[in-house]
């Protein structure tokens, strides 16, 4: 035990100094993008950014409007977020920025501390971009993104379709020209719709209308093209076309046309950081989330191998830049980051020259947002809503994992009636559960051999042997199983009280603990108290040295941990009550019971002997010896054990061949030949030429008394000893 703990240490040691060595290489990533960056992908790298910059710059500013931002705020943080998260990242082809899951997040935990659209709702947005940049980084530099596994995919699905429906819900008001307080829940606003019913703006309908149907007509007839962008360029072209700022449609106004300020963030506002805490951790998993996920997609398309741990640095600092640069918190964009594989991005610097081309889009396009319409991005946003409800995956949790339908199901009604940083976390915690509590009831069954006796399988309602039961355990045997484990052997003893052996299959148990070895102890204690005993058989390397540390093999003793390839065979030759097996047991469980003359077979044990019912021909030792010897007659002798007992000792000039495989190995044996069978004492060869007479094979005799009956009348028996070489 003490080797082990001293192991377990110095692996905590050399994770803790090789986290703190690999801290210069995470923040020294821009020098190697730089080194290997190559003239030959310039070209192909401009082109993908200024396609991923078409998408990004519309999104930017509807995104930045979910979370109730002014619309340069999400500018800037594309900006900013696309340069330093493809700089810092690990992937080639993720693109970060503004994302609809993480805007609407954030709005919903900032409405606890300010009103949006509020300076304060400002300060704290950059604040909060900042927090989670930080979590994020820590996270990365610790290696601790195994905690992201934790989020489960039916989490993201859950949320992503909740904030789709928040997000529909939310764009009504603007749509309809009904503006309402910014009230979160979706009841509260469809309340607050209906009580200003009376002042719905024609006008914005109709544009909103107008936009959506040009929309929806693009994506029908060339699917593919960026509908976003096209929607914004309608909705302003039919402004200016009628005018319709003199008929009160609201517009957006002029973009700030700069390059991104530094915000005068309240960093050291500890009141107001712990305030932010619960969302910016809900707002740094759903991130994380979202980032490694699409990374991983499309790296497993493009072969690039993702370092996560990079990954999440690369997102941090993101989020910090864009947070002191007047931007928000940013995500990766499975959309964006698409378009640059698609178009040919190579390297990170596509990310870059993204960033770059929307910083152009701001400084050269600003004055015409003017003409933007809050009706036209509502319904933009609304058409951005629908695509975040993945109907294809909802479909196939719920066909296929009845837990994940549960998570799923409880994330979005969460998302939808309470607060979304505690949706997210409590998505979060369910998933965890149901870890747990699949982790802590490991599958434990009891198994057969099947008709082939190749493979094992549940018992279900196959006959199972009355001495031996086997059961077969996967999971880890760990503080949190045992019990469940420890139970479920005690219930498979309760349903087959004879069976007072037991081997327990352990190949698919990857760990196991000191209370595992206290419950494997308790079992084996159980089973010698009842003068019966307990083997285990394939137990893995990392297990087996945890039984060599705590003193367990020498508790259950070395002869008792078993070879997979000859586990049966041993217990069955050397372990199990031969009486039992020919006049008590009427099944035949394992292939070494297939020989066995049983007495539900032929009537008790005189007729085994002389084999009255079987009707085959016997020959004496003397008989067979002269076949041997005689060159004119060409005697075939078959020895029907198995080959470890056919190895060991069998009569010169006999082939091995076991009776469970007799029938494949006599095809081509013709029916007319003389054919010998022997075996140890005469049982087996009795039923090995019952089998061939029922073949058409007349010529068959069995040595009578078996190997026994030949050593007693003086013949020469190979000893394994004498093939040693």
């Amino acid at each position: 035990m003490k080797n082990n703990n001293l192991l377990n240490g110095n692996v905590a040691f050399d994770w803790i100094v090789g986290g703190i060595r690999d801290i210069p290489q995470f923040f020294a990533k821009p020098l190697y993008v730089i080194k290997d960056y190559k003239p030959y992908d310039l070209k192909p790298d401009i082109i993908a950014g200024l396609n991923v910059a078409v998408v990004l710059t519309p999104q930017a500013i509807a995104y930045a409007l979910i979370a109730g931002l002014p619309p340069y705020m999400g500018l800037y943080a594309a900006v900013i977020a696309s340069i330093v998260g493809s700089m810092w990242g690990s992937s080639y082809h993720l693109q970060t920025g503004p994302t609809n899951a993480v805007s609407l997040l954030m709005f919903y935990s900032l409405l606890s501390v300010a009103d949006a659209g509020s300076s304060e709702f400002i300060l704290a947005a950059g604040l909060m971009a900042v927090m989670v940049g930080v979590i994020q980084i820590v996270i990365g530099v610790a290696h601790m993104g195994v905690l992201v596994n934790f989020v489960s995919d039916s989490v993201i699905t859950g949320f992503t379709a909740g904030a789709g429906v928040l997000i529909a819900v939310s764009q009504l008001p603007h749509l309809l020209g009904t503006p309402v307080e910014h009230v979160p829940g979706v009841y509260h606003i469809l309340v607050q719709i209906g009580e200003r019913s009376a002042d719905i703006h024609p006008p914005s309908v109709i544009l909103g209308f107008v936009t959506l149907g040009v929309m929806i007509g693009v994506a029908t007839i060339k699917p593919g093209m960026p509908i976003t962008f096209i929607g914004m360029v309608v909705s302003a072209l039919v402004v200016v076309v009628f005018s319709l700022q003199d008929q009160n449609v609201v517009v957006l106004g002029e973009l700030p046309r700069q390059l991104p300020p530094i915000a005068n963030i309240p960093i050291f506002d500890l009141e107001l950081v712990g305030k932010l805490s619960t969302g910016a951790l809900a707002v740094s998993a759903i991130g994380l989330v979202e980032a490694i996920s699409i990374s991983r997609s499309v790296a497993a398309d493009s072969g690039q191998r993702i370092d996560s741990n990079q990954e999440f640095v690369g997102q941090g600092l993101a989020n910090i830049f864009a947070g002191l640069l007047s931007g928000y918190t940013c995500s990766g964009s499975f959309t964006r980051t698409v378009v640059n594989y698609s178009s040919g991005g190579r390297t990170p610097m596509s990310g870059v020259y993204a960033g770059i081309w929307v910083l152009v889009a701001i400084i050269v396009f600003g004055p015409f947002a003017s003409y933007l319409p809050r009706a036209g991005l509502a319904c933009v946003l609304m058409v951005t809503a629908w695509r975040m409800v993945n109907r294809v995956e909802i479909g196939r949790i719920v066909r296929s994992s009845n837990g994940d339908t549960i998570i799923m199901i409880a994330t979005f009604m969460a998302t939808l009636f309470l607060p979304l940083e505690f949706a997210v976390l409590a998505g979060m915690l369910v998933s965890f559960a149901q870890y747990l509590v699949q982790s802590a009831t490991p599958r434990v069954w009891p198994v057969v051999p099947d008709d082939n006796f190749r493979y094992f399988l549940p018992e279900a309602d196959r006959s199972v042997c009355p001495q031996l039961g086997m059961i077969a355990i996967e999971g880890s045997l760990y503080f949190g199983a045992v019990h469940h484990v420890e139970n479920a052997i005690r219930r498979n003893s309760e349903q087959h009280p004879d069976q007072y052996l037991l081997l327990l299959r352990l190949h698919l148990v990857d760990k196991c603990d000191v209370s595992g070895i206290h419950m494997l102890e308790a079992v084996v204690r159980r089973y010698r108290d009842q003068n019966g005993d307990v083997y285990v058989v394939g137990a893995r390397p990392q297990v087996v040295e945890m039984m060599e540390a705590s003193g367990f093999i020498e508790y259950i003793g070395r002869g008792n941990l078993l070879p997979r390839e000859n586990a049966v065979s041993h217990l069955f030759h050397h372990v199990l009550d031969g009486r039992i097996c020919q006049y008590h047991c009427n099944v035949r469980v394992f292939a070494e019971c297939q020989p066995i003359i049983k007495s539900s077979d032929i009537g008790g044990d005189e007729a085994g002997v002389h084999g009255k019912e079987y009707d085959v021909d016997y020959c004496t030792a003397e008989d067979l010896h002269t076949a041997i010897n005689t060159e004119t007659e060409k005697a075939i002798v078959f020895d029907v054990r198995e080959k470890s007992e056919y190895g060991h000792l069998h009569i010169p000039g006999s082939n091995c061949l076991p009776i469970t495989y007799l029938m494949k190995g006599i095809e081509e044996l013709a029916k007319g030949s003389d054919v010998y069978l022997v075996c140890r004492s005469g049982r087996r060869s009795l039923r090995a030429a019952h089998m061939m007479r029922t073949l058409g094979y007349q010529n068959v005799k069995v040595l009578g008394g078996g190997l026994l009956g030949w050593e007693a009348a003086g013949y020469k028996i190979i000893f394994e000893s004498e093939n040693a070489d």
